[in-house]
């Protein structure tokens, strides 16, 4: 978690969005994830498929790629979000897929040269401002060919969207619908679309609910190497993957990722950059809030915890939880959630702006 007085900026941004401003869209529906403008569909969902009925169940994908990274130049990042709900048969619902790419920049000396308070945006939230087609004479942009392998993947089962949506080289097969938008390598978003169907759990939707995924980034806990110590280039992300139906969450799924890349003072890297980069969800009791914290509850615990007790609950109901000192005061959510919740607040607000 960010510092509360950085999560508390970031709330009372996004609570002025939600009063009527205008800007730029964060929230990205299951039937189109575009900021500006609209994709152009492709291949409808199967018609053979009907539309889910009853409990589906919310899932999440959540990768981290820092193997990219070079010494004396920069950590790079690349993560993957998918965001699914998927009824008991194995059918997704509605699917969201996002990308964040940046970078923290340091030098030969192993000082950071980037700018640490800098917005990170997500790729859909660059919308047309990312560039594929304007630089890379793409016919499409970023968030126009995720939304349609999206569009594509609803309707089908895993197996199904694998022999369908890809062919040998990872791309979508020549002269197939969804080739005429995503002319990008697909593999790795199909195989994220899977991630987060295996993780999705029954945590309250029901079919017809609007899904919605939601991010906020920060690369403010970067650090220049010292003689004492090395040099951290750290990009925190905080997801959520919640469903909502007349302005009331129906279920609710919070994750986390603090990404490192540890350097020395020659700007060398010292940190394993092919080791995998596990979320706090994944890392489990081993995130180390109750043996080497003294907390109650291990993160993942406390992030399931809050997720749960905003189910059921609007925005402006979220925003008003009562807190002390960052923490929540309320009984019932500070039995198991013991950790400020400010940067839990100004995510649900994000998503349901």
């Amino acid at each position: 978690m960010k510092k509360q007085i950085a999560f508390s900026l970031v709330l009372a941004l996004v609570l002025s969005l939600l009063a009527g401003c205008t800007g730029t869209a964060v929230v990205y529906y299951g039937d189109c994830t575009c900021p500006t403008g609209s994709h152009t569909p492709t291949e409808p969902t199967n018609p053979s498929t009907p539309p889910a009925e009853g409990a589906v169940k919310t899932g999440l994908a959540f990768i981290t790629n820092v193997s990219e990274s070079a010494s004396g130049v920069q950590a790079k990042y690349d993560v993957t979000l998918v965001a699914v709900t998927v009824d008991d048969k194995g059918v997704i619902d509605q699917c969201i897929i996002d990308s964040i790419g940046t970078n923290v920049t340091f030098d030969a000396t192993g000082t950071i040269t980037a700018d640490l308070n800098a917005d990170i945006l997500s790729k859909n939230e660059l919308g047309d401002n990312y560039g594929m087609v304007q630089y890379g004479g793409a016919k499409y942009e970023w968030y126009q060919q995720a939304a349609a392998l999206a569009d594509y993947a609803e309707g089908k089962t895993v197996e199904q969207l694998k022999n369908g949506a890809i062919d040998e080289t990872g791309k979508a097969p020549a002269g197939s619908d969804l080739a005429s938008t995503a002319t990008i390598y697909l593999g790795g978003y199909v195989s994220a679309i899977e991630v987060a169907v295996n993780n999705a759990k029954n945590l309250g939707a029901q079919a017809g609910d609007e899904l919605r995924l939601a991010a906020i980034s920060s690369i403010a806990s970067s650090t220049s190497a010292t003689a004492e110590k090395n040099g951290t280039a750290q990009l925190d992300v905080d997801v959520t993957a919640l469903t909502v139906k007349d302005g009331v969450i129906t279920s609710c799924y919070i994750d986390s990722v603090q990404a490192k890349v540890t350097f020395d003072t020659t700007g060398t890297v010292t940190s394993d950059i092919t080791a995998a980069v596990k979320t706090k969800n994944e890392l489990g009791d081993s995130y180390g809030m109750v043996a080497w914290g003294g907390a109650k509850h291990e993160w993942y615990v406390q992030a399931a915890n809050f997720a749960s007790y905003v189910t059921g609950k609007t925005a402006a109901e979220v925003a008003g939880i009562a807190v002390s000192q960052g923490k929540p005061s309320d009984a019932d959510l500070s039995a198991g959630v013991t950790i400020a919740i400010g940067g839990f607040q100004a995510l649900i607000a994000k998503a349901l702006q």
